[in-house]
C-alpha cells in the first residue's frame, strides 16, 4: 500500500461540472469537498446521466425515477448546489459511445467549467482484487474524461456549434472520485457533517439498500473514507481524487 502523501487539489478555479451516472453517486463520492467549494463561492453544477430509476428493486422505474430525482435535488441543496441536470440515459444500460460523449460535451460547452469531476471509471473498486464496478460508472466516467477534450474541438460534434454551444477548451483538470489511485485531496473538515446529511437525503434508496440505521450507515461510510484519506493528508479528514491535467 502506498504511503505517498496526497497533494492539495488546485484552488485557482471558479466553475466545476460534476458528471456521474446516478443519484447518490456524488454523495457517496465527494459531497464533503463540494460543500467546501460552494462555501468558498465557487459554482458547482451536477449532471446525472440517469434518474436512477432502476436502483430500487421494490419500486417500479416510473415511480422510482421521479422520487430519486427529488431526493437528488434535496441532497445537492444541502451542500450548496442548486443546478442539477439530468440527461435521461437509461439506468443500468448506459452505453459508452459518441451519444454519451456528445451529451456531456454539450453540458461542458454550456457551463464552461475549469474543473470536471466524475466517479471511478475503472473495472473495479479498490484496485486489483476489489469489487467489480458497474458498467454505468465505467461508461460515464470514461465519457466524462473524453468529453473534456471533445468540448474544445469545434470539429468534433459540430452540430453543437450550430445549436449555439461554442467550443470550450477551458477544462484544466478532470478529478476522479472513488479511485484506488488518488493523487490529490480536499480538506473535508468543514463539509463532512453536511456530506452525511446530503447522503441521508437519499433515504428511500438507502433504506432499500441496507437494514442498518440510515444515519449510522451514512456516517460510518463517509467518516471511514475521510479518515482513510487523512492518513495521507496530514491527518485531516479529506476527500481524495485522482487528478488528470488537461
Amino acid at each position: 500500500m502506498t504511503t505517498e502523501q496526497l497533494q492539495p487539489m488546485p484552488s485557482d478555479w471558479q466553475r466545476a461540472l460534476a458528471v456521474v451516472a446516478h443519484p447518490d453517486d456524488l454523495e457517496y463520492g465527494c459531497a464533503g469537498a463540494v460543500a467546501g467549494w460552494t462555501d468558498a463561492g465557487r459554482e458547482v453544477t451536477y449532471l446525472l446521466a440517469t434518474r436512477g430509476e432502476a436502483g430500487i428493486d421494490s419500486l417500479e422505474p416510473d415511480k422510482s425515477g421521479p422520487l430519486r430525482e427529488q431526493e437528488q435535488r434535496a441532497s445537492a441543496a444541502v451542500v450548496g448546489v442548486s443546478a442539477v441536470e439530468f440527461l435521461d440515459h437509461k439506468d443500468g444500460v448506459i452505453e459508452y459511445g459518441t451519444a454519451l460523449r456528445r451529451d456531456i460535451a454539450a453540458a461542458i460547452r454550456k457551463h464552461r467549467p475549469e474543473l470536471v469531476i466524475t466517479l471511478n471509471h475503472r473495472d473495479t473498486w479498490g484496485g486489483l482484487g476489489g469489487a467489480w464496478n458497474t458498467p454505468d460508472h465505467q461508461a460515464v466516467g470514461r465519457a466524462a474524461l473524453d468529453a473534456a477534450g471533445d468540448a474544445g474541438n469545434r470539429w468534433i460534434f459540430p452540430e453543437l456549434t450550430a445549436q449555439g454551444l461554442a467550443p470550450w477548451d477551458g477544462v484544466r483538470w478532470v478529478a476522479v472520485a472513488g479511485t484506488a489511485t488518488p493523487t490529490h485531496a480536499v480538506d473535508a473538515t468543514a463539509g463532512l457533517e453536511r456530506s452525511v446529511r446530503s447522503l441521508l437525503e437519499h433515504r428511500t434508496y438507502i433504506e432499500a439498500l441496507t437494514d442498518e440505521d440510515p444515519e449510522a450507515y451514512c456516517r460510518t461510510f463517509l467518516t471511514g473514507n475521510a479518515q482513510q484519506a487523512a492518513e495521507r493528508f496530514g491527518g485531516k479528514p479529506a476527500v481524495a481524487f485522482e487528478l488528470f491535467n488537461r
